[in-house]
């Protein structure tokens, strides 16, 4: 049985790539309004009615008035995947991270609406939530969290500066440290204590690296690197798109480029020990249009429709 699916927002840059990744999916069948008709709210509900499920790709005030409008349905309403940052920590939505917990992907392919995560907490969550649940970081341990991304996780103007010439090399940014994507890291890490987040942006088009520091004397039972990693991989045993490196694998890349995923819904976690410094730095590199975003969200999906 073919599912049908819209992408409100199909222009943008996760909508395309989202689009692009459901023509080599069986089952879906796409439905879409004229260019003219994108913003015609009479048009999209009676779209919305006739479709099984709707992708929100966004501007968060939008997503919001959108969902409330399928919300309005009733028993018409189509399911949704909302890929802005306005529904992550909403009642009522699922947090689509597939890898959260065992439970994570059963609950997803149940829910009427899923909020697809951010690009820098996906990888924050996924080196953090595995070890606070296995108690081998404390949930009062100070985390700082540092990540960098292609610029096309920053929207059309963001694009357009970089691929001018008029954006830098590179550049930190949320400086005021209250980025966007803190509420959901604050929320499904497993911490209690609020971590430091500094994210910053490339001039390569996409692929990031999300890294995680951690003095191992100061994580409760004070743990070798060895245990972190033993914890990750048995947290992601079996997973479709998660691995963890071993041990020599990780000792064989001490340079770590955010780009050879590119393309993909992969994610490759690695443990950086120095044992006699007691010190570890955690790694996640994906692309950001790919689990950070497009592909996720057709993880998700495929999940939800059962495709």
């Amino acid at each position: 049985m073919t599912a049908t699916v819209f992408i409100d927002g199909e222009a943008g840059t996760t909508g395309l790539e989202i689009r692009d990744k459901l023509a080599a999916v069986e089952g879906i069948a796409l439905k879409s309004l004229p260019a003219e008709r994108r913003k015609d709210a009479e048009a999209k509900a009676k779209l919305f009615a006739e479709v099984d499920l709707v992708i929100l790709c966004l501007p968060d005030e939008a997503a919001k008035d959108t969902a409330k409008a399928i919300e309005a349905l009733g028993d018409k309403a189509p399911r949704v995947i909302d890929a802005s940052s306005a529904h992550r920590v909403a009642p009522g939505w699922i947090y689509g991270f597939p890898e959260l917990n065992a439970g994570q992907g059963a609950a997803i392919a149940k829910a009427r609406k899923v909020s697809n995560p951010g690009c820098h907490a996906t990888g924050a969550i996924a080196l953090i939530a595995p070890l606070t649940a296995a108690g081998l970081i404390g949930r009062e341990t100070p985390v700082s969290i540092g990540s960098v991304s292609g610029y096309s996780g920053g929207g059309k103007s963001m694009i357009e500066a970089f691929e001018s010439g008029r954006a830098p090399s590179f550049e930190l940014y949320g400086l005021t440290l209250e980025h966007k994507h803190m509420p959901e890291i604050a929320r499904y890490s497993g911490l209690k204590l609020r971590p430091i987040f500094v994210p910053s942006v490339g001039n390569f088009r996409q692929g990031m690296i999300v890294s995680v520091p951690l003095h191992l004397d100061a994580l409760p039972g004070k743990p070798s690197g060895g245990d972190l990693r033993a914890a990750l991989a048995a947290h992601y045993d079996g997973s479709r798109y998660v691995k963890v490196a071993s041990a020599a694998e990780s000792a064989g890349a001490l340079r770590l480029e955010p780009e050879s995923l590119n393309g993909t819904n992969d994610m490759l976690i690695h443990v950086y020990e120095n044992a006699e410094l007691r010190q570890v730095m955690l790694a996640a590199k994906f692309d950001n249009l790919g689990k950070g975003a497009s592909g996720a969200a057709v993880q998700n999906l495929q999940l939800m429709l059962g495709v």
